[in-house]
This record gives structure tokens, sequence and C-alpha cells, in this order.
């Protein structure tokens, strides 16, 4: 929903009846992952996607007919489907959509989730997609500290609160069950999740044109970007647009700073691109103790060698060193900074997923590397 979010609330404030189809569970090749918005204005304006078009003009009529009746359904699409090439995924992969109309009336709380995911404060939206006919549609929007809305049961608020806040901590949107009071072994009730965290962090340490290009294709891939170097003379706004913010300082005062503040967490990027034992082993001494999704280093085989030299006087044990992507990249043959931020960029998609970067046209069996549930025994909706 994030990428729709400005015509959504635009819609909304206006008091004006939106169709919106969501993806909230896929399977095999599917084209959009869960979370994926698309909107149908009673104009007939269409904004986003959940299929990157295989399945849009059909999702566009039923979008249509939620604004008329009101009535939210769960569809599903797939390459089984009798009409398939019509209106079915040719990729082979399986999306379940929720559609529903959405308007002050039946949404009253979406202000308050755009101003929350506008502020960078983290707010999920729990959907009943399964369930009694009395249930469905209902939300319950969960804060860290508060919520608002219901599910039907007050039993059943309190217990999917508790749930859902970790799945926010760890920006986890998907779908979870539970028994009509809360049971959480009963699978009565589907819930979509949809988790709205403050955008990942990428600390780009090391103010020099490879990290121009790193700041750039890590805004475009989604993180908040900061650019960090001790030398004032470099780390300046004009050299960096695409950061969200660049800091003079010396890049372990500052990663230090920002862990003991709780600025950080498991999905923080660290790219340290200094490749001066001054910047970086204070840097990687720090950044190797933390749990974070990925750290990589700049510099040639010798630098790495007389860098691990480095690190190991300094007390980091094997585990901690293993952590460190250096030399930093995937093998594109990369030449340029663009170029060699897209190999950058390349390994920390690999390590988030868990790809090993071979070329797809050489390997055989599924594309994606994330965790897939069996299909569900469920059959296409009508």
């Amino acid at each position: 929903m994030r990428d729709v979010l400005g015509e959504l609330g635009q819609w909304w404030r206006e008091g004006r009846p939106v169709g919106m189809a969501t993806v909230v569970a896929t399977w095999r090749s599917a084209p959009r992952p869960a979370g994926a918005t698309m909107l149908v204005g009673d104009d007939g304006t269409a904004v986003g996607s959940v299929s990157g078009g295989c399945v849009e003009g059909a999702v566009y009529e039923l979008c249509q007919e939620a604004i008329a009746t009101g009535a939210p359904r769960l569809q599903r699409y797939g390459i089984s489907d009798d009409d398939a090439f019509e209106v079915g995924l040719t990729c082979g992969g399986i999306i379940d959509l929720w559609i529903e109309k959405v308007s002050p009336d039946t949404f009253p709380e979406l202000g308050s989730v755009i101003a929350s995911i506008d502020n960078a404060e983290p707010v999920a939206v729990v959907t009943c997609i399964e369930g009694p006919a009395d249930r469905l549609g209902r939300r319950l929007i969960v804060w860290p500290d508060r919520r608002a809305g219901g599910l039907g049961s007050t039993r059943l608020d309190d217990a999917v609160a508790d749930d859902i806040r970790g799945m926010l901590a760890n920006g986890r949107t998907g779908i979870v069950h539970y028994g009509h009071d809360g049971e959480r072994r009963g699978d009565e009730l589907s819930l979509f999740v949809s988790s709205f965290a403050p955008r990942p962090r990428l600390l780009v340490f090391g103010a020099i044109d490879f990290a121009a290009a790193v700041a750039r294709v890590g805004s475009f891939l989604g993180y908040h970007v900061t650019v960090c170097d001790a030398r004032p003379v470099f780390a300046t706004r004009k050299r960096f647009p695409g950061a969200d913010e660049v800091v003079v300082d010396w890049p372990h005062r500052y990663l230090a700073a920002q862990v003991e503040a709780g600025q950080l967490d498991h999905r923080t990027v660290v790219c340290v691109l200094t490749h001066d034992p001054k910047f970086d082993v204070p840097v990687l001494e720090v950044a190797l103790r933390q749990d974070f999704a990925y750290v990589g280093a700049m510099g040639s085989r010798r630098t790495h060698d007389d860098r691990m030299k480095r690190l190991r006087e300094a007390g980091l044990t094997d585990a901690e060193l293993a952590r460190l992507a250096s030399p930093i990249g995937l093998d594109l043959g990369a030449r340029t900074p663009e170029e060699t931020a897209i190999s950058i960029a390349a390994e920390i998609i690999a390590t988030r997923w868990g790809g090993q970067g071979a070329r797809l046209s050489e390997t055989s069996g599924r594309i994606h590397h994330d965790d897939v549930p069996p299909e569900p025994p469920r059959p296409a909706a009508a």
C-alpha cells in the first residue's frame, strides 16, 4: 500500500470511495509480493499493480464491483484457471487478492495510519479476510504502544495485538490464523497483517565517488541512506544528493552512537568504502559485533588481508569476522562507480534472500529463494 499511499490518502480525505485490491498471499513465481496494492477510484482511475499486468483487467472490474456493492471478497488467480491466458498468471504463479471498498466509513482509521507512515512511526493494519460474515473486513490497527479498531472480540484483539507487535518489529507482512476468541491454535479466522515499519537503514562510510553511486542505488531499493565521513570538505549534500542525510563525524563514533540510541536494527546494511585502516578498522569493530543484515568493506585482496589481520588483533572472533563481505560486492566485472554500486546492491539482495548470484539461465528450479508455504487446498474463488 505504501506505493499508492498518496492517491489513497487524497481520495479518502475527499470522501470518495476507492476499490482496493491487495496481494495477501503468493505461491511459486508470483509477480508481486504480499502487500502490493492496486486502487480503482470512483472515476475509473487505476493506480498501482498486483500482478505486473497479468490480471489487472479482471481486478479492475472487481474493484469497481466492490465500490458499487461494498462487499469484500477473497479472489485467487493462477495458471490453473480455466481461463488462465485471459485473466490468469502466465508466469505460473498463484496469488490471493483481498478486494474491498475503502472510504472514511469503512476505514475511519486510515488517516492515522497514513500519518504514522509519513512520520516513520511503525504501524500494522490487521484485516480479517476469512471467517464468519460478521468478521470479514474488520480491522485492528496496531502501534507499538496502542491500538485502534477491532476484530469483533476483545480477547481476539488482545491476542492479535501482542503477536502482531512482534511482526511489526521485524517488518513482516503476511497471514496469521486464530480462533474466534484469539485461540492461537485455531484456524477459524485468517487475518492479513500489513506491516509498515520505518525504512531500513543503509550506512555508507567514506565520502568517495563510489559512495554517491551506492547512495543512489540504496535509495532506489528503499533504504534510508546515510553517508558519513570525518572530512567536511568531502561530506557535503551537494556531492551526495541521493542520500537522505550526510553526516560529518568519525565513522566508528557515529555508528556507536546510533547503536546506543537504538536507531539501528537487524535490517541495517553497512558499507565501508574508505579502504583506509584508520577509518575502516574502527568502524568495522563496531559493525561486526552487531546483528546487522549486511556488513561489507571495499578494498583489494591485499587490503582485505591487512584489514582482517588488524581486526583479529583488535579482538574480533572468527564468527564475527565471518559476517564481513570483503572485498565487497558480487563479481559482475564492474568498473565504474555505478557498476560497482550495482554489484554491491546485488550482494545485499542475495544475502537477504539466499541467492547465489548465478545466472538464472544456467540454473534450474525455483527462482525465488524465500520460504514459501505449501499451496492451500482452498479452490479458486468464483
